[in-house]
C-alpha cells in the first residue's frame, strides 16, 4: 500500500507521510533557514535559551497563554496535566468522554500511571451538554474535552455550547482542561481566534504532529505556576530528553507553514466531503455516510458497508492503474459499526487544495469500480 501511494501523481488525502529518512531530512533542512537561526547552539534537556525554550514561547504567544511546555509527547502531557489538576483540586475523578483520546488510545494511563478515575457525563458520539455536566452524581475535580473529539468523528460543540459546558464545569467546582490535539484547526468553526478558545480552559494540551506535520511533540499551556510544576513532573515521567532540536525544528517550521493555512484546509474539507457523497450517490453505493456532512475541521470520516480488506484491494489498485490515491487505509471500527462494514479517516491538507469537486467525484467513480470488481459486485 506504501508503494502503491508513493506511486500515485495525485493523491487527496493528507496525514501519516510516507517519506523516507532521507527525504524528511531534505525537507527539514528546507524549511530550518526560515525557522531558526541554525548558528545557535544545539539544545541540552530543553534550556529555556535555546530552540525549545523559543518554541514554547512561540506556542505560548499563538494560544495567548502566560507559557508552555514542551513534551516529547502528548499522552505525557496529558497525564502530566491531570495529575496536576487532581493534585489541585484535592479530587482524582476526570469527567471525560468514554471515546476521548484518554481512555481510547492511552492504555489507561490516567488510572494505572496516575491513579485518577474517569466518569462519563454521556456516551453520545459529541461533547457532553452543559446539563450533562450538571448532571453527573458525584464530584470530579477537572473536566476534560477533546477539541475535536476524533472517534466521534472529529467533531465540535457549537461556540456557545462550548462555553456553556465549560461554565457549568466551573459552577461544579472542576477546572477545565482542552485535550487540544487538534485544536489549531477550531477556529473556523466557533469563528473564534486561537488565544479566545484556548483561554476557556485552565490548561491545553496541542500537539505538533497533528495537523502541523511536525516530527512529533507536544505542548502543555496554562498559567505560569501551572506550566512551572508541569515542567517537574515532565522531568519524573521522563520526557525532559538530552536533545530535542530535531524535533522543536520541525514544529517551529509547522507553525510557520502550516498553522495559517489551516482555515484553507477547512474550508477545502467541506468542497471534499460534498464531492464525496454526490460521488458515492451517483455510483450508487447502497450505504454510505459522510460525518459529518459539514465537516467541523478539515477531518472527517467515511462509511462505506464493504470489508476492510476489499476496501484496502480496491485502493491499492486505483493507486497502481491510475496513479490516484483517493483514500487511506480503511479499518474495521472498534467502537461502532455492524461487520463488514469499514471506515476511513480523511485529511484535507496542502495534497488536497488542487483538487476539484469534478475530480473527486471522477475518483470516486472510479474507486467504487474497483471495489465491484474486488467484491465481484461490479455490473
Amino acid at each position: 500500500m506504501l508503494a502503491a501511494f508513493r506511486g500515485s501523481k495525485r493523491i487527496l488525502p493528507g496525514g501519516a507521510p510516507v517519506d523516507t529518512v532521507r527525504e524528511r531530512l531534505k525537507r527539514l533542512v528546507a524549511d530550518a533557514p526560515a525557522a531558526y537561526d541554525l548558528d545557535d547552539w544545539i539544545d541540552v534537556y530543553g534550556n529555556a535559551d535555546g530552540i525549545v525554550g523559543e518554541l514554547e514561547r512561540r506556542t505560548a504567544e499563538v494560544l495567548g497563554t502566560e507559557a508552555a511546555a514542551f513534551f516529547p509527547t502528548g499522552t505525557m502531557a496529558q497525564q502530566v496535566a491531570l495529575r496536576c489538576w487532581a493534585g489541585r483540586t484535592g479530587n482524582a475523578t476526570v469527567a471525560g468522554h468514554p471515546r476521548s483520546h484518554l481512555e481510547v488510545h492511552e492504555r489507561d494511563a490516567y488510572a494505572v500511571v496516575s491513579g485518577l478515575r474517569m466518569v462519563h457525563p454521556t456516551g453520545a458520539p459529541r461533547l457532553p451538554t452543559a446539563a450533562e455536566i450538571y448532571d453527573l452524581q458525584e464530584p470530579f475535580g477537572t473536566l476534560a474535552l477533546e477539541l475535536p473529539l476524533r472517534d466521534a468523528g472529529f467533531v465540535l460543540p457549537s461556540w456557545e455550547e462550548l462555553t456553556a459546558a465549560v461554565a457549568a464545569a466551573r459552577d461544579r467546582d472542576a477546572v477545565v482542561h482542552f485535550d487540544g490535539a487538534r485544536l489549531w484547526e477550531c477556529g473556523r468553526h466557533f469563528g473564534r481566534s486561537l488565544p479566545e478558545i484556548a483561554a476557556l480552559a485552565d490548561s491545553v494540551y496541542v500537539s505538533y504532529y497533528k495537523s502541523l506535520g511536525g516530527i512529533s511533540g507536544a505542548a502543555l499551556a496554562g498559567s505560569e505556576d501551572f506550566v512551572a510544576e508541569a515542567r517537574a513532573w515532565r522531568h519524573r515521567y521522563g520526557g525532559q530528553l538530552f536533545q530535542q532540536w530535531p524535533t522543536a525544528l520541525a514544529a517551529l517550521a509547522g507553525l510557520d507553514h502550516e498553522l495559517p493555512r489551516l482555515p484553507g484546509y477547512v474550508a477545502h474539507a467541506e468542497v471534499v466531503a460534498r464531492a464525496l457523497h454526490d460521488g458515492l450517490a451517483e455510483a450508487g453505493v447502497p450505504w454510505f455516510r459522510v460525518h459529518p456532512r459539514v465537516p467541523h475541521t478539515h477531518q472527517f470520516q467515511v462509511w462505506l458497508p464493504y470489508p476492510p480488506e476489499a476496501l484496502n484491494e480496491a485502493v491499492v489498485r486505483q493507486a497502481e492503474e491510475a496513479k490516484t490515491t483517493l483514500f487511506r487505509k480503511w479499518f474495521e471500527p472498534d467502537l461502532a459499526g455492524p461487520p463488514g462494514v469499514a471506515m476511513t479517516e480523511m485529511t484535507v491538507a496542502a495534497s488536497a487544495m488542487e483538487w476539484t469537486a469534478a475530480d473527486v467525484q471522477r475518483a470516486v467513480a472510479e474507486f467504487v469500480g474497483h471495489v465491484g470488481r474486488v467484491t465481484g459486485t461490479a455490473s
